[in-house]
């Protein structure tokens, strides 16, 4: 069945073309890759080779992108990554560095991971990438309850039950994959009751209603696997790459702006989702005051992907979401934004706390940070923003400072990316350094860029929801999600009250 399916989904390539099959694999390891296709090659890089150096906002001097072993910075890698990310590799070797995008891997606890893993086996489709991501996976502040897990998972396994003793989550997951429509082919093949009734008429339609609507995702919700309730979504690896390294749609580069845990890695998107946290922190600079402290940083850039969500404002969602999120990971924020942080001469920790030896693991400290709001630097950090959101930020400002459109375009073509002999490093020039000058307005026009990014797409996906879940399962992931909200609105409410009452007692 699998010989007659592929052909019509991927053309008349041969197996041994389509497919690497080590003779020297496990019986294991051959179930899960003698049907993995061999990677495109693929091209998403959007600046070109620069000799490497030290700039004003430090990104090239972070040339490795992620911490070592022991929580400091690798050795330097001799091509500058940032600056022509290759995202057709297909091997970790070709890494930058060999501890490149360490950060991005979340520590949790072995047996839990393990089930995790086991419930990715289930699945004979091949994944190439997979995160699993949220409340199911880690904890949040506010999110606890007095259910049993049974109440949610039929059958868990015992480190799940220890995992969710606060509260049972659905678990979430992130797939990533190769070639959309095959992958349908084989899951539906093998899992057909994941799917609604879009499933009944192929992996074709399937695949086109994923790809050609919204932020290109399809997810399967409230589907029981290995005796837990889970959520997958389905994503083809160039549109993940896509979205992490320009921010088209921020769907899934929000979601990886916040600890996951990765359990399946592929090294374009490790590349890529490091050029995705190092634009969180750019965007959240220029958002934030001089002098702030790591929970206004992370509640920034976990806040970034929930401008613009409908979700946010019909209320579909818990309003203390951001809260929660940071006032329950901060160790986790910490370890996936610290050495970035470490790497930006820019931006420094001015607090003595942070001195002393094993400071990052402790959960009572919010160090106090401190940047530099020289325009020269920040409008280096506006040019280095992703093309895609920083080309809508330029056209707001082309309307807001009344620039003909054919001085406009000149400008643009002149600091193109492409544009090797003028631009030997991203570097801002005098629009973007006006841009940066604009101290009462620049917040709320990155808010404005942000909230066009993500609404378009996030609004599709909700309603695309109908379609690929069902009207039942649609109904109940909204009815649960109106829940969550109220639930926040009393914990708000409760929080000012509170609040109040101290300040009165104060005043007394």
């Amino acid at each position: 069945m699998t010989v007659r399916i592929i052909p019509t989904v991927l053309g008349k390539r041969s197996l041994r073309e389509l497919y690497c099959c080590p003779q020297t694999l496990s019986t294991r390891d051959r179930c899960c890759t003698r049907l993995t296709p061999r990677r495109p090659v693929r091209s998403f890089a959007t600046e070109t080779a620069q000799n490497s150096k030290t700039t004003k906002d430090g990104s090239s001097a972070y040339q490795n992108g992620a911490p070592s072993a022991d929580n400091t910075a690798s050795a330097l890698s001799p091509a500058d990554w940032e600056e022509n990310p290759d995202l057709s590799i297909s091997r970790f070797t070709d890494l930058p560095s060999k501890n490149f995008g360490v950060n991005q891997h979340m520590i949790i606890n072995e047996e839990f991971k393990e089930a995790l893993r086991q419930i990715l086996w289930q699945f004979r489709a091949p994944i190439r990438y997979a995160f699993a991501y949220g409340s199911g996976v880690f904890s949040q502040s506010g999110s606890g309850g007095s259910s049993p897990v049974q109440s949610v998972h039929p059958s868990p396994s015992e480190a799940i039950e220890k995992v969710q003793t606060s509260g049972p989550k659905m678990i979430d997951f992130i797939f990533g994959v190769s070639y959309t429509q095959h992958w349908h082919s084989l899951n539906l093949g093998e899992h057909r009751k994941h799917y609604s009734a879009l499933g009944s008429l192929g992996s074709y339609s399937v695949s086109k209603i994923q790809d050609s609507f919204g932020a290109g995702v399809y997810f399967n919700p409230y589907i029981t696997v290995n005796g837990t309730l889970i959520k997958y979504g389905v994503v083809n690896i160039d549109t993940l790459c896509r979205d992490l390294s320009g921010w088209n749609t921020l769907y899934l580069a929000g979601r990886l702006q916040k600890p996951v845990k990765i359990l399946r890695d592929h090294p374009a998107v490790r590349v890529a989702n490091q050029i995705n946290l190092l634009s969180a922190v750019r965007t959240a600079l220029l958002l934030l005051p001089p002098d702030f402290t790591e929970q206004d940083l992370y509640a920034q850039i976990a806040g970034i992907s929930y401008l613009g969500d409908p979700r946010m404002s019909l209320p579909a969602e818990n309003p203390r979401k951001v809260i929660n999120i940071v006032a329950g990971q901060i160790t986790n924020f910490r370890r996936l934004y610290k050495p970035l942080i470490d790497q930006l001469p820019n931006l420094t920790f001015n607090d003595p706390r942070t001195s002393g030896r094993e400071w990052d693991l402790d959960e009572s400290v919010n160090a106090k940070l401190a940047q530099d709001m020289d325009p020269v630097r920040r409008g280096n950090m506006v040019r280095r923003l992703p093309k895609s959101f920083r080309e809508k930020l330029y056209f707001e400002y082309q309307a807001k400072f009344g620039i003909p459109r054919g001085e406009f375009s000149q400008m643009l073509e002149e600091s193109a990316e492409e544009d090797t002999e003028r631009f030997g490093r991203r570097e801002g020039g005098r629009f973007e350094q006006r841009i940066a000058k604009d101290e009462t307005g620049l917040k709320k026009e990155i808010e404005d860029v942000i909230r066009k990014t993500v609404r378009w797409p996030s609004t599709v996906e909700s309603f695309k929801g109908l379609l690929t879940a069902g009207i039942s399962r649609s109904w109940r992931y909204a009815k649960e999600k109106r829940e969550k909200a109220k639930a926040g609105e009393r914990d708000k409410k409760a929080d000012q009250i509170k609040t109040d009452t101290e300040k009165r007692q104060t005043s007394k």
